[in-house]
């Protein structure tokens, strides 16, 4: 307290203070040690015991002549205002730092206990935009927003019981199912090399196609090794569109039993046409159904 501080109404008020620096004076005339206009009040004391707003302790030469001053909010603490203020900032951005870092641990998904997990992480994506409008990738990218991402069977069903089925999709819309880091997007790293088999479906039946293909995925039945980066449904005006993508659009052998597969756990009649262009004519052409590879 002040009190513990020897701090006393000083009787003798004509003793000559001394400067605290040499060749510098008080800027006013004090009248003791608890001068009126130099000591704080007793509600600022209370704020505190160990540190004042406006307050700066000035310690005379001689021990026994302590005196108050009030700061100047203008004056002498600029440059530790800034150095506070930069501190204060760099802190913040290390909370930020260590915030972001601590929600992408949290983001990390992974089978519950007991539940049945999957061989790679998935993740729901969907999308929808005006039909005849042109899209440059910066676009489209803003416009796919993801669902979620799941690990285990059990969680990718708490997903799909619950997302409208393709068939009662209205518009030009898309689903997206893609292994987890993989963006459903011609450029991501995992897709630029590769391409997509493409099968096109009359109305109605689009979600019994769908529901086939991403379980056939889920379990692995493709027996491609890491070939396969997702599979999407296009629901569109005259027609249904489901495509399946794979890494190498070069390694024919793959890309055939792909088909193969495709072929088998949709069951799909001996006369369906198949298509497959890779992402790079895609890019071309700015595209992902037109001018295609036919293949009976």
């Amino acid at each position: 307290s002040v009190r513990q501080w020897g701090l006393r109404r000083r009787e003798d008020e004509q003793q000559v203070r001394r400067p605290a620096t040499p060749g510098s004076r008080p800027k006013a005339q004090h009248s003791g040690a608890f001068c009126q206009a130099c000591t704080p009040s007793s509600t600022e004391l209370n704020k505190s015991k160990f540190h004042f707003k406006k307050t700066l302790w000035v310690i005379w030469p001689s021990p026994t002549q302590i005196t108050w001053r009030l700061k100047d909010d203008d004056s002498g603490d600029h440059d530790q205002n800034e150095e506070n203020s930069t501190q204060k900032d760099g802190e913040k951005e290390k909370a930020e730092r260590d915030k972001s870092q601590g929600s992408s641990k949290r983001k990390a998904v992974v089978p519950g206990p007991a539940e049945h997990p999957l061989q790679y992480n998935y993740t729901f994506w969907y999308s929808r935009r005006t039909p005849g409008r042109p899209t440059s990738s910066q676009s489209y990218e803003q416009n796919i927003k993801q669902i979620g991402t799941f690990a285990s069977v059990e969680q990718f069903w708490r997903f799909y019981s619950h997302m409208v089925r393709p068939g009662d999709l209205t518009g030009h819309s898309d689903f997206h199912l893609f292994k987890e880091g993989i963006k459903p997007m011609w450029e991501d790293d995992a897709n630029k090399n590769g391409g997509k088999w493409i099968i096109r479906l009359r109305k109605g039946l689009a979600s019994r196609c769908w529901e086939n293909l991403i379980l056939a995925m889920l379990g692995e039945q493709f027996m491609v090794g890491e070939e396969i980066c997702g599979a999407v449904v296009s629901v569109r005006f005259q027609e249904d569109i489901i495509s399946i993508w794979n890494k190498t659009a070069s390694d024919q052998a793959t890309t055939a039993r792909i088909r193969d597969t495709l072929r088998r756990v949709l069951n799909l009649p001996p006369n369906t046409i198949m298509e497959y262009k890779t992402h790079t004519d895609s890019i071309k052409d700015n595209s992902s159904f037109r001018n295609t590879k036919i293949t009976l």
